[in-house]
């Protein structure tokens, strides 16, 4: 079948999309007539109008509107492909959540540039409310996701660590947590308080315990941090809170650890062009995994 003009399919795409045959132009680098032109074009074509004109004010037609996603969707999917050959190949694009790389992604990443001048990682750590990535859309050659290892068909993962959560706060509280947990000021590091009960349903302590009260934050380094300044107890991920345990800034008031069933996995997709950069990167992550240096722990899988 034989396309229109990509040119006029771009001029579309931009007037549509910004509402404007002025900002379509100046994106394009075009005078808004070649615009306007090439819209004529593509309604000629089509045999229909994809704007109505009412003087300088334009709007998108019924056909225009659906046209213009499919089109949007297009254009981002062939920009993609174009920058991810354009890009340099000794470069690795890295999506982490925030308490990974807080606690431990970024010594990770130092020690690693110390030893690699290539590839270069760039991370972004955002905070998420469910681990997930979606390298269609976005701009990133790997990722690092808390889950049960099954992160879409289009993916490969390899695992890294496995989550075990218990309550942490400054060693001043210990005793008070201890022997009367239920009067303590509590700190969730989650809205929906999953991870303090996901601990109090394993470990079948403090049954009478009330959720509903105490301070709600979004991460568990919140959470950790909030502990930290002495607000509370709240519950952290064992391996990464082993660096402030270890400094004194934290303990752990019971010897119960949980498994949360989830771990952390890198993630990359299948038809990657990057795979020996991410095989080298994840082989010097497995050799950093925190390791844990609590004794006597009881490990509740």
């Amino acid at each position: 079948m034989t396309l229109p003009p990509l040119y006029a399919l771009r001029a579309f795409e931009a007037a549509a999309r910004l509402g404007s045959f002025s900002k379509a132009a100046k994106q394009l680098n075009v005078t808004p007539g070649a615009i306007s032109r090439h819209i004529r074009t593509l309604e000629e074509w089509f045999e229909c109008d994809l704007f109505t004109r009412n003087g300088p004010h334009i709007r998108v037609t019924d056909s225009g509107r659906a046209l213009t996603g499919q089109l949007t969707e297009g254009f981002s999917c062939l920009e993609r492909a174009c920058d991810s050959l354009r890009s340099n190949r000794r470069e690795i694009r890295l999506k982490a959540p925030s308490t990974l790389t807080m606690r431990w992604l970024l010594d990770v990443l130092t020690s690693f540039r110390e030893n690699y001048s290539t590839p270069v990682v760039e991370i972004t750590s955002v905070w998420m409310d469910k681990d997930a990535v979606d390298f269609s859309c976005e701009p990133y050659d790997c990722a690092i996701l808390l889950g049960n290892g099954q992160f879409g068909p289009e993916t490969e993962s390899s695992l890294l660590f496995e989550e075990w959560l218990t309550p942490v706060c400054v060693p001043e509280l210990v005793r008070q947590a201890q022997q009367n947990l239920p009067d303590c000021e509590l700190i969730h590091p989650s809205p929906d308080r999953r991870d303090w009960r996901r601990w109090l349903k394993r470990t079948g302590k403090f049954s009478q315990l009330n959720l509903s009260r105490g301070k709600v934050f979004d991460t568990l380094e919140q959470g950790n941090l909030a502990a930290i300044r002495g607000h509370g107890i709240s519950v952290g991920d064992v391996l990464l809170s082993q660096e402030a345990i270890s400094a004194g800034q934290l303990a752990l008031p019971f010897n119960e650890a949980v498994a949360t069933g989830e771990s952390y996995y890198l993630v990359w997709p299948k038809d990657t062009t990057r795979r020996d950069n991410i095989d080298l990167f994840y082989h010097w992550l497995k050799g950093a995994v925190p390791r844990n240096e609590q004794e006597n722990i009881d490990w509740l899988r």
